[in-house]
């Protein structure tokens, strides 16, 4: 792994926010993606292995901000070989603790995710630990997609419920959703963390971490536009195999 740039300077006054996004050969939303994510604070890109043209273009966006042709500052994390989401999400998430943040954000590379609604997140309650953008409003998600989402919540907010005998609604309603804001505490438990996920199973590992530590959690909604994805068959193996430890190792932890 290696950086690029100093470490961010600490600043005084309101609450500091980190903007973490992992992306591989995202070329064509890159730019986009960061550019306006900086106009609302820091921002952190984990490069995991791209082979096409995304380290040049963030190599010009980096220059760009030393110039200071944006409000806030960029900051490059380099993979030379693809490690994945979580380790990407990871290698972020340490950045950010190690220089102080107070919340870091996590978002996707390919405009799934409105760089525009960030004010909402970093304005949401600072006594929330958690705050998950829940996907009330999508476009072209297919219907396997929403069904995984469906089985995704059931698994863990059964894993992170009080009782083995316990069968109710979930109370989180989107727990596979990356867009979230971590405060300091819940970044730190994620970045120290030794991963058991592989892929997108990430974001319940991530959110069941910090339910069992008995973190806060709340939801915002947001728009999700489906765009495309690497998830496959493989990906959905590994998911099931991540939920159903999940809910064999329930006993390690609950909700505060």
């Amino acid at each position: 792994m290696r950086g690029t740039g100093k470490k961010a300077s600490k600043k005084t006054g309101g609450p500091r926010c980190l903007v973490v996004i992992p992306a591989r050969n995202e070329q064509d939303t890159i730019r986009e993606v960061v550019t306006r994510a900086l106009r609302h604070a820091d921002v952190s890109v984990t490069d995991d292995g791209s082979t096409d043209a995304t380290p040049k273009i963030l190599a010009g966006i980096l220059a760009e901000s030393k110039r200071g042709a944006y409000p806030h500052r960029l900051f490059i994390i380099t993979h030379v070989k693809s490690t994945h989401i979580p380790l990407g999400i990871q290698d972020g998430l340490k950045f950010g603790v190690e220089n102080g943040y107070d919340f870091i954000v996590t978002m996707d590379a390919g405009l799934s995710h409105d760089p525009d609604a960030l004010p909402g997140f970093i304005g949401a309650d600072r006594a929330v630990d958690v705050v998950i953008g829940s996907r009330s409003k999508t476009e072209n998600v297919p219907l396997y997609r929403r069904a995984i989402s469906r089985m995704g919540a059931l698994v863990v907010n059964y894993a992170i419920s009080p009782s083995y005998f316990t069968i109710r609604r979930p109370f989180i309603r989107d727990c596979t959703s990356g867009y979230r804001r971590y405060s300091h505490r819940a970044a730190r438990t994620i970045a120290e963390a030794a991963l058991r996920s592989k892929s997108f199973d990430f974001h319940m590992e991530a959110l069941s971490l910090c339910a069992r530590a008995g973190m806060s959690i709340a939801e915002t909604p947001i728009h999700y536009v489906f765009s495309s994805s690497s998830f496959n068959s493989r990906v959905l193996r590994q998911a099931i195999r991540f939920a159903l430890g999940l809910i064999a190792t329930k006993h390690e932890g609950r909700t505060g």
